[in-house]
């Protein structure tokens, strides 16, 4: 296994904040057991999923959303997230908890050049779509996030409740 420059960095940032491996390592050079992510497991594709399209926007007064900003699910069901990136600029969609994705936010100020195409992340360039298929095995309260620099302050967040 090859690892490039911002994953190496990027091992190095989660090792120092003292995190278990597969806690916050979410990308798709690195193996995953089920057990690995915060907001459940990927989705099983011979399974039915609920399709929610999500759109990722940037206005010119700076501001940035995901629509929907908030989904409420079930336990145990599977969702197709459909992203759509309409904004001026590049923005990710990075599903896990709360706190993950406060530890991952602090790694991305560090290298934000690192680019996702994992299970529960996608990095898109403007124009770009991409897929999420997921299953929330796990009840609780969850995000979706976008940790480029300066976007999560820019109101690029939202929420998902799993009852």
């Amino acid at each position: 296994m090859r690892i490039g420059k911002s994953h190496a960095a990027a091992i190095g940032i989660f090792i120092t904040f003292g995190m278990a491996p597969g806690g916050l390592l979410a990308h798709s050079e690195h193996e995953h057991g089920q057990d690995k992510f915060a907001a459940g497991e990927p989705g099983d594709p011979s399974k039915p999923a609920r399709v929610v399209e999500v759109t990722m926007l940037d206005t010119d007064d700076g501001k940035m959303a995901f629509v929907p900003s908030t989904l409420t699910v079930g336990a145990g069901e599977q969702i197709r997230f459909q992203i759509h990136n309409s904004g001026r600029t590049a923005h990710e969609f990075m599903l896990d908890s709360l706190q993950h994705n406060a530890h991952h936010k602090l790694a991305m100020e560090k290298n934000p050049e690192m680019q996702h195409n994992d299970p529960n992340g996608k990095t898109l360039d403007p124009g770009q779509s991409a897929e999420i298929l997921w299953r929330f095995s796990k009840s609780g309260t969850f995000e979706f996030a976008c940790l480029i620099p300066g976007h999560y302050e820019a109101g690029m967040h939202g929420n998902i409740a799993v009852k």
